[in-house]
């Protein structure tokens, strides 16, 4: 488990959205430094004086190298940063759907490969990955970009464990942000989704599954996979 109290933390995609409400939940469960990073850090909620605005883009590999610089005592990650592009692996816009795998997925992989050592120099703590629901429940490149992270997660998971870094993988369906806006199905209020993560991590558990949605998808993922996509038996 990873008490939260007195942690120095970073929160990617932090400007807004699910990442504002990360930034918001560990300053009130006593973290003493967040660093809020965004692409454009001057759009950061600066307004209490533990947040620290930082530049980071997750697809950029010298971005990522001056945050780990300035960031180096950090001992909790959230890697929440992510886009939506979802297209079709048969016809889509091959250059959107690796515009959101590089978000997606090697985003939080390569932000993770620069915090993890400094994360155990520091003692040991958490890395948190934001996945989804359609990590479990392929509907286009979004879900393919969530379940390789997921995948990634589960590697990090054992890699880690042994340096003092549990790894939180959160599954939730469609969150009520900006990028489901145009949805009309069940949206997870952002403080829920973020209470259930920061719980599972003070609880040192290993994935946080939050919202009905996610649930259902979970619980049915040992069988055939006829259960899942129903469209396949007609």
């Amino acid at each position: 488990m990873t008490e939260l109290t007195g942690r120095v933390a970073l929160v990617t995609g932090a400007n807004r959205g699910l990442g504002a409400a990360f930034v918001s939940a560990l300053l009130e469960r006593g973290a003493s430094k967040v660093y809020a990073a965004a692409r454009r850090p001057e759009t950061v909620d600066t307004s209490d004086p533990r947040v620290v605005p930082l530049a980071l883009d997750v697809t950029d590999q010298a971005s990522i190298r001056r945050a780990a610089e300035t960031a180096s005592d950090v001992t909790v990650l959230v890697n929440n940063a992510g886009i939506s592009a979802n297209q079709s692996l048969v016809s889509g816009d091959l250059d959107e759907a690796r515009r959101e795998f590089d978000t997606n997925f090697w985003g939080p992989v390569l932000v993770t490969r620069a915090f993890a050592p400094l994360i155990e120099r520091n003692g040991g703590g958490a890395v948190v990955n934001m996945h989804s629901a359609l990590s479990w429940l392929a509907v286009g490149s979004y879900s393919v970009s969530k379940a390789a992270l997921w995948s990634a997660s589960n590697s990090a998971r054992v890699e880690l464990a042994p340096a003092g870094i549990q790894v939180v993988g959160v599954h939730v369906g469609y969150v009520d942000t900006d990028m489901a806006a145009h949805v009309d199905d069940e949206k997870v209020p952002p403080a829920v989704v973020v209470a259930e993560a920061l719980n599972t991590v003070e609880a040192g558990g290993a994935e946080a599954v939050v919202g009905e949605t996610a649930r259902r998808v979970k619980s049915v993922l040992h069988e055939d996979v006829r259960a899942l996509y129903p469209q396949l038996a007609r």
